[in-house]
């Protein structure tokens, strides 16, 4: 039988949030209801308070999410109720083109729940890349879900639903990273600082932290980083070339998603390395470049969701958290309630939090 949970919604560019009520329906035959015990605040989720909707719908935000399987269609078999379990913003259909091609973080059809989301109004909502997190509970295709071991704090797991996975990959994955490279991190938020955890992971001599935020390079440190830019007061550009002896860093990793900072980590990466782009750009950020400083520059390329498949990676990197390799506790400012989502908003936008995670 239908419940209701309480659901974080925006309705449009400007407007504050609200708490409101949306219908959790009963599982289709491939569905799952998962009870939310944890859900990251993630920079995704403020950029749907920035823009407008395409389609007008007021959207249910959070996505970063964490909980236990409460009920399970007739037809699933990859999870139970009582199963704690990441709930992954892509679930690849492993039949499109991009799946087919072994591009599975780029999914065309991308699994969901099979019923559209509706408030208890019956007003018609989008869920935030198919999650709609923040809330008591959400309605997901099963095959968003992975399992962990419930002894994992759910906050810690949460994280790698989301930005500790993208972050990690770009790195791990998307560029990838060799023993010995050196890599410089444009942007140190939780995205930028999981690409530095990635790095260190996967063996690279040197990483360059930068950021325009004093107190964002410190957090760096202990994710790995070994060398600090402050590009408030500092060409970043220029310190990276004289920190690799001017050839560039072997990686340029940019999480900012801005036209400056693409620009800077493009030129301060070597004609033989690799710039990976994991800030998400806003629709009409533009960058202007010279063809000849595309050819003569080494490649560039995005990474979505740090082109992970969620259920071979995820374990990976919750492997590496009970071995005391990956900390995910240290990206952890602070553990809120659903009705201090605006105010993470705005401590996000200012800088002083690293994640704020709900915690229900």
């Amino acid at each position: 039988m239908a419940t209701t949970s309480r659901v974080v919604i925006a309705r449009g560019a400007g407007a504050p949030v609200t708490i409101e009520a949306m219908l959790i329906p009963d599982p289709g035959p491939y569905d799952a209801v998962v009870r939310v015990v944890a859900c990251g605040v993630c920079h995704s989720d403020l950029g749907s308070l920035r823009r407008p909707h395409a389609d007008g719908l007021p959207v249910a935000l959070g996505h970063e999410t964490a909980g236990i399987v409460e009920l399970v269609g007739d037809e699933v078999t990859s999870v139970a109720p009582g199963d704690s379990v990441i709930v992954a913003w892509r679930a690849p259909c492993g039949a499109c083109e991009p799946c087919r091609r072994g591009f599975a973080a780029m999914c065309e059809s991308s699994l969901v729940g099979s019923k559209p989301a509706v408030l208890a109004d019956g007003t018609p909502v989008n869920r935030m890349l198919g999650i709609a997190g923040f809330a008591d509970r959400v309605f997901v295709a099963a095959a968003q879900c992975v399992k962990y071991d419930a002894a994992i704090r759910a906050e810690a797991a949460a994280l790698i639903g989301c930005g500790v996975m993208t972050g990690f990959g770009a790195t791990a994955i998307s560029a990838p990273v060799r023993p010995g490279d050196s890599v410089a991190v444009f942007g140190c938020g939780g995205v930028g600082d999981a690409a530095i955890a990635g790095a260190h992971f996967a063996g690279a001599s040197m990483i360059i932290a930068v950021d325009v935020n004093p107190t964002k390079l410190e957090w760096a440190k202990h994710f790995g980083a070994t060398h600090f830019v402050d590009a408030s007061s500092t060409d970043a550009v220029q310190a990276v070339l004289a920190l690799t002896g001017g050839r560039g860093a072997d990686v340029a990793v940019e999480a900012v998603g801005t036209p400056a900072a693409y620009l800077a980590a493009f030129q301060a990466h070597s004609r033989t390395g690799m710039l990976v782009q994991v800030g998400v750009p806003e629709a009409d950020a533009e960058v202007t470049l010279s063809l000849r400083q595309l050819f003569q520059l080494g490649p560039t390329r995005p990474s979505w969701y740090g082109d992970c498949i969620p259920t071979r990676d995820f374990p990976v990197l919750l492997d590496l958290y009970r071995q005391g390799r990956l900390d995910l506790d240290a990206f952890i400012t602070e553990t809120i309630a659903l009705e201090d989502v605006p105010e993470a908003f705005e401590k996000m936008e200012a800088g002083t939090v690293l994640r704020s995670v709900v915690v229900l």
